[in-house]
């Protein structure tokens, strides 16, 4: 009886985490893309003043989680539908995850009771929502919508993109707009052409 040979298996090597990163990125990682097209920093400065409101005396005690890398847990949360305790299984769990948020396989994943405080703190100043709304403004004016979903079935699609002339926008900013509507097909038909 012959013995077959297998590939090994639990034997980690010195590039797996590139190779396993380059594989996600080959079947089309939304979270890749999304950080190509948005500059998080643009959030830091609102984020901090936000947050960070008292001076810091001395360097004791524990350094904070950076306020950036805390939004993008939001985000994930927000847009896979995800609670506290999920989106912090999901970060240990997912290679994906970690790579958003520039996590390296030793790095400390912040715990639930981190990003609710954090989400609190937001929330109570009213910070959350202008945070989100800049977001999906940077996105849109990128041209992207971020579907939200669950786990499974969050994804990225490009925006329909308005077809109207400046008269049409005109007529229908008038409340004329429904004469537009029956020489026009659908625009999901339209797309189709």
């Amino acid at each position: 009886m012959r013995k077959i040979q297998y590939k090994s298996t639990g034997i980690a090597g010195l590039f797996d985490h590139e190779q396993a990163l380059e594989q996600l990125s080959n079947k089309g990682n939304a979270l890749e893309r999304l950080s190509e097209v948005l500059d998080f920093e643009i959030f830091r400065e609102l984020l901090e003043d936000s947050i960070l409101t008292k001076e810091k005396k001395n360097n004791a005690g524990a350094k904070p989680y950076d306020v950036v890398m805390l939004l993008k847990i939001l985000i994930l949360q927000r847009y896979f539908g995800l609670s506290d305790g999920q989106v912090e299984y999901q970060i240990i769990d997912r290679a994906s995850f970690k790579a958003f948020l520039w996590l390296s396989s030793g790095d400390k994943v912040p715990d639930e009771k981190t990003v609710w405080s954090f989400r609190e703190k937001l929330t109570n100043n009213q910070t959350i929502e202008k945070t989100f709304v800049l977001f999906r403004d940077v996105l849109n004016a990128k041209g992207l919508i971020l579907n939200e979903g669950k786990m499974v079935d969050a994804t990225f699609a490009t925006a329909p993109i308005q077809r109207n002339t400046r008269e049409e926008n005109k007529q229908i900013k008038d409340g004329d707009g429904a004469a537009l509507w029956n020489n026009k097909p659908p625009q999901e038909e339209a797309q189709r052409h």
